[in-house]
C-alpha cells in the first residue's frame, strides 16, 4: 500500500510557475508508476502527466506539453510536477496518483493523495 501527500500548491499570476511535490509512504514506491491529475470545478479529473517506475519515460497531456515536467526520485519517495508558463485553465486541484501504468487515465491508478489547489489568475 501506498500513501500519498501533495504538497506546493498556491496562486500565481499567468506566466508564473510553481513545482508541486508527492511524498510517498511505503516501501514499495519505486515500483509504481506515477501520475499528476488535474480537476478544475465542475469538469472530471484529467491526468496532465504521467511517468514509468524508473522515471526514464514520460507522458505529458497536449494541454501541458512543453511547459511541464514530472520527475520522480525514488531514493527520496518523492515525485514532482514542474508547471512553468502556467494559464488561468491550469487552475483546479491537483493529485498524485500511483498505478500499475504510466497511462494518461485514471484508470490505472490505484492509490491517491488528497490534493493540493493551485489558482493561477490572469
Amino acid at each position: 500500500q501506498v500513501q500519498l501527500v501533495e504538497s506546493g500548491g498556491g496562486s500565481v499570476q499567468a506566466g508564473g510557475s510553481l513545482t508541486l511535490s508527492c511524498a510517498a509512504s511505503g516501501r514499495t514506491f519505486s515500483s509504481y508508476a506515477m501520475g499528476w491529475f488535474r480537476q478544475a470545478p465542475g469538469k472530471e479529473r484529467e491526468c496532465v502527466a504521467a511517468i514509468n517506475w524508473s522515471g526514464n519515460m514520460t507522458f505529458y497531456d497536449d494541454s501541458v506539453k512543453g511547459r511541464f515536467t514530472i520527475s520522480r526520485d525514488n531514493a527520496k519517495n518523492t515525485v514532482h510536477l514542474q508547471m512553468n508558463s502556467l494559464k488561468p485553465e491550469d487552475t483546479g486541484i491537483y493529485y498524485c496518483a500511483a498505478g500499475s501504468l504510466p497511462v494518461l487515465h485514471r484508470i490505472t491508478y490505484k492509490y491517491w493523495g488528497q490534493g493540493t489547489q493551485v489558482t493561477v489568475s490572469s
